[in-house]
């Protein structure tokens, strides 16, 4: 066996084992989001499956001999499952319903067609007459045509685009409010499978059109990439495996909503017009006393109506302060930290925290992208 063999086939059962073990712990831990830790677990164990299946294909176990028969292919659950992990992961109290098991047809369909295609070894006796039409036709579109690896690549691009359009979903349940810092993990993870499918489809398709379907020249490439796939997304779900994505929030009557609502409004005026946002000393206690209503109420309003704590409500004013006055040329010759303190803000640690915290960027890019 030669080295390159053996470093695919140590690649391939690292990716396989880790994705067993994951999945055996995503799946027994009762947390808030076991529901989607038990649907990323079912993917890890698909995903170590196919692995599996490909090593022992090295060793030529599974091409057409006993193996060949129990050694199923199951890519078109793939999809399935990817969405469902994410639709379960940011819906709080998911339940599959019955009409959701309407998206797992294909892998029913896959696993029909390939038991009739694989029965077909049974009765043929090396001519085409051996066969019946369909059992012929069928064998040819599915073992000569990269059919099931189109078909496969394909759901996998299609559920991953439900799943981000469910990720994008700016919709909220009642009593609930989406953590989007919760999600990015999964937005990158379904990103990822989506790219990988693209590009596996169009390198299936070259080889077709191209190349005849004989070369192959991406198949342990694939596998690799699944490999490492398999583990890093076992160790994503398992570093977060008792995260929710969810925090309860306060269900809010319709006559309290008006009277937040209204208190939004004075607070807007009161920031755009007097500027209190430009006092370094103002509190909630201090602002409450400007809107006249009591500190609770207030605080209410912000979580409520704007999802944004006191301090940071604030400091986007000041920022956008800090960004107006850098336009201004009079202020050419001032520092960006006696810009920041002319904004409101009190101390160069506090103004550094909220550019980073509220643009994602450093203080001074903020003259930078001016």
């Amino acid at each position: 066996m030669e080295t390159l063999e053996i470093l695919l086939i140590i690649l391939l059962c690292i990716g396989a084992i880790q994705g067993i073990i994951f999945g055996i712990i995503l799946w027994q831990r009762k947390v808030p989001n076991y529901i989607a830790n038990r649907f990323l677990s079912t993917i890890l164990f698909f995903f170590s499956y196919r692995l599996i299946v490909e090593t022992l294909k090295i060793f030529g176990l599974g091409r057409y001999d006993a193996w060949y028969h129990i050694l199923l292919e199951y890519n078109w659950i793939y999809g399935t499952l990817i969405f469902f992990f994410v639709k379960s992961y940011v819906t709080p109290n998911f339940r599959i319903k019955r009409s959701d098991y309407s998206h797992f047809l294909p892998v029913f369909m896959e696993f029909v067609w390939s038991n009739f295609i694989k029965t077909q070894n049974f009765y043929w006796d090396g001519t085409r007459e051996s066969l019946s039409w369909l059992g012929y036709w069928g064998y040819v579109v599915w073992m000569r045509y990269p059919t099931m690896y189109i078909i496969s690549g394909l759901l996998i691009v299609f559920y991953t685009s439900k799943a981000q359009k469910v990720l994008n979903d700016k919709s909220q349940i009642e009593g609930f409010q989406l953590l989007p810092e919760k999600i990015k993990w999964i937005r990158r993870v379904v990103w990822v499978l989506k790219i990988f499918s693209f590009l596996y489809v169009g390198v299936v398709l070259i080889d077709f059109f191209f190349f005849g379907y004989t070369h192959n020249f991406y198949g342990h490439p694939v596998f690799i990439s699944m490999a490492i796939i398999t583990y890093w997304l076992g160790l994503e779900g398992f570093s977060r495996r008792k995260e929710s994505a969810f925090k309860l929030v306060a269900i809010v009557s319709n006559k309290e909503k008006e009277q937040l609502s209204n208190i939004a409004s004075k607070l807007e005026a009161k920031m755009k017009e007097e500027m209190l946002y430009k006092n370094p000393e103002l509190t909630l206690s201090v602002l409450s006393k400007q809107l006249d209503e009591k500190p609770y109420l207030v605080t209410k309003c912000l979580n409520t109506i704007f999802n944004k704590k006191f301090n940071d409500y604030i400091n986007e004013f000041r920022i956008e302060e800090v960004k107006q006055l850098i336009k201004d040329p009079k202020n050419n010759n001032l520092t960006l930290l006696a810009i920041a303190h002319e904004a409101g803000f009190n101390s160069k640690a506090s103004f550094n925290r909220a550019v980073k915290k509220i643009t994602g960027n450093a203080p001074s890019d903020l003259k930078n992208s001016i």
